[in-house]
């Protein structure tokens, strides 16, 4: 049986005649949630705005809440004159330092983390998949780990920061991993283990609270849930949508493999970073690598063994299909990435890649 699974996306608040970030999140969000409730909510930065879905237990009904969702959050920005824009990172604006949300949760973490709030301007795609209790989800978060850095290469949606080509695929990832828990996770023992590190991260004053806990994977503190936070907000639903049903059939292959007794793939920490850096940096059409064998691979490579891995579960959803049609046409036309790259190539011009990155049409343009 398939497990439930929801997404949640940030999105950038930007002014339709200059495409500079623009920090007005507030009334975009209050707008919105006259539809979509407390699903729609306001960022620590006042430049970004988040949706989520509830969860879902097939991917037609997630890929419908997305689009809903995505039109909905679309319309409210328009409503205030204003658009939101799915890149992982600010194409234009002035950033630094970043314009803090109000109120005292974010008075505290610019307390405790400074310039790095200062500079967090960034907007993600989370899924959140169901457990069957928080032992597991820390079990699952272990069999999960190889996988994350093709993960990221896949969904690389973050080539320009604040008016430059950064010379990466996913410049967020960079950014993000200056935060003191951030990134891939640790392997984990047991629970219990999770906890006692978790717990001396906060003793030690690296973590704020629990919401702070930053991991690429990571269990949730109050509900049976594991969420995969690696991936930059995607640039169309379909994109979207593919990255969730990869994660869920990863995590149910996992599950399984953790109930059967499978010891976890054990790649050392340094080889991981290595190849999230290498994700980061070029890709999916980039070389990455295998971190079953330590030798250097392609990721398109990487990608194909992954979705072989994940076959199973994806034949048990019906999800096959729409995954190897999702990565060829990867393949064919290229990540978030590469289509914000070619948007600019045309002209030159920067306003051409916030217009294509644009939420609000029945279909999101196919940059290509």
């Amino acid at each position: 049986m398939a497990l439930r699974f929801g997404i949640e996306e940030e999105y950038f608040v930007v002014d339709p005649r200059s495409r500079h970030v623009a920090p007005r999140a507030g009334p975009v969000v209050a707008r919105a949630a006259e539809t979509l409730g407390d699903r729609a909510s306001t960022e620590l930065v006042c430049f970004l705005a988040e949706a989520k879905t509830p969860p879902c237990d097939d991917l037609d009904k997630l890929t419908e809440q997305i689009h809903g969702m995505r039109a909905t959050m679309a319309d409210a920005a328009r409503a205030e004159g204003l658009m939101l824009v799915a890149t992982g990172t600010p194409v234009l604006g002035e950033l630094l330092p970043a314009p803090i949300s109000p109120g005292p949760r974010y008075a505290d973490s610019l307390a405790t983390y400074r310039a790095l709030d200062d500079e967090q301007c960034i907007c993600s795609c989370h899924v959140h998949v169901e457990m069957p209790d928080r032992d597991r989800a820390v079990q699952v978060s272990n069999h999960l780990r190889p996988w994350l850095p093709t993960l990221l290469a896949m969904t690389a949606n973050s080539p320009f920061w604040a008016g430059r080509d950064t010379g990466h695929a996913c410049w967020r990832a960079m950014s993000w991993a200056r935060w003191p828990v951030a990134g891939p996770p640790p392997l984990f023992t047991s629970l219990a283990h999770y906890d006692e590190l978790v717990g001396t991260l906060l003793g030690c004053g690296a973590l704020m609270d629990m919401a702070t806990v930053f991991w690429d994977v990571r269990p949730s503190a109050r509900l049976p849930t594991l969420e995969i936070r690696l991936a930059d907000v995607a640039l169309t639903t379909e994109d979207a949508a593919l990255f969730a049903a990869l994660v869920r059939a990863l995590a149910q292959v996992a599950l399984a493999a953790v109930e059967e007794g499978t010891p976890a793939p054990a790649p050392p920490q340094e080889m991981l970073r290595a190849a999230y850096w290498l994700a980061a940096r070029d890709g999916l059409g980039g070389r990455g690598l295998d971190l079953s064998t330590g030798r250097p691979a392609g990721f398109a490579d990487l990608a194909a063994a992954m979705i072989a891995h994940a076959r199973p579960a994806l034949d048990d959803s019906g999800d096959t299909d729409l995954v190897e049609a999702g990565l060829a046409r990867l393949l064919a036309d290229g990540t978030g990435a590469d289509r914000q790259r070619r948007a600019h190539r045309r002209r030159g011009r920067l306003s051409d890649v916030v217009d294509a990155a644009a939420l609000g049409l029945a279909r999101p343009p196919t940059v290509g």
